[in-house]
């Protein structure tokens, strides 16, 4: 059998699925050479890694598995409440049941990078999703709380028209949203907890974040590309500067103009 030359072995390390890392590990198990022995502990590094990350999604499944009785289990969650810009965006997302779509987590523990690699995933595998958004305006007019639960209906009612039925079930992060009759369960820190929670959040964060990257456009002098409305120096310096705009809310920045 020909002897193959390290820089193949790693490049078909490279090309390996992290399903088929223990056959690359036994076809190599007994070269001794240095360079192979170091690409075989990179490849048992990643195979430990991707074991620890199937148990972990099998944790947030914990609560789709309680109630799997319920044929379409919706998650939702909302970003935006704090930021001085901008509306609050609710996501509303069905996975197909037992989905193992690795490394879904909270969107706040996820680089930009990862969570646009999983939004497209999830937005390709998903039963449905549904976007709702409060302006600042309408946040201004019956507050932040108010208009968190307003966006979280309208995410409900949009998944609702593209599935053409209610889901049966919501899981929600934290809270229990008013005036809806589907049943809910509202689960703190629920998009630590919930695969489907976590859906909700990586969805609605990544619709937010192209908002206000598209707001920075043709409302430049606040950095919105980075901040996403928050208030950060940068931030604050273009409201002393510039004073608000149309996307600010009112009720936020009395501080600072």
């Amino acid at each position: 059998m020909e002897v193959r030359k390290i820089g193949e072995i790693k490049e078909e390390l490279k090309a390996t699925a992290d399903t088929e890392l223990p056959e690359f590990i036994r076809r190599y198990a007994a070269d001794e050479r240095a360079g192979v022995r170091t690409m075989l502990a990179q490849a048992q590094k990643r195979q430990e890694k991707y074991e620890k990350e199937i148990l972990r999604i099998e944790a947030l499944k914990v609560y789709e598995r309680k109630y799997a009785d319920y044929a379409l289990i919706c998650g939702i969650d909302e970003v935006g409440r704090g930021p001085l810009a901008g509306p609050v965006v609710a996501g509303a997302v069905i996975l197909p049941k037992d989905c193992n779509i690795l490394y879904i987590n909270d969107s706040k523990k996820l680089s930009e990078k990862k969570r646009e690699e999983l939004y497209d995933v999830i937005m390709e595998r998903a039963v449905a999703t549904g976007i709702g958004m409060a302006s600042p305006a309408r946040i201004d007019e019956i507050n932040i709380l108010q208009a968190t639960y307003e966006a979280m209906r309208m995410a409900i009612e949009d998944l609702t028209g593209k599935l053409g039925k209610e889901p049966d079930l919501l899981l929600n992060d934290a809270v229990t949203i008013p005036e809806v009759d589907i049943p809910q369960v509202p689960i703190i820190k629920g998009d630590a907890k919930s695969i489907s929670i976590a859906a909700a959040s990586i969805v609605a964060k990544v619709t937010r974040d192209h908002l206000m990257i598209e707001y920075d456009q043709v409302l430049p002098g606040y950095d919105f590309a980075k901040n996403k409305g928050y208030g950060t120096k940068a931030h604050i310096a273009g409201l002393k500067e510039l004073g608000a705009t149309p996307i600010h809310r009112k009720t936020f920045i009395t501080h600072f103009v």
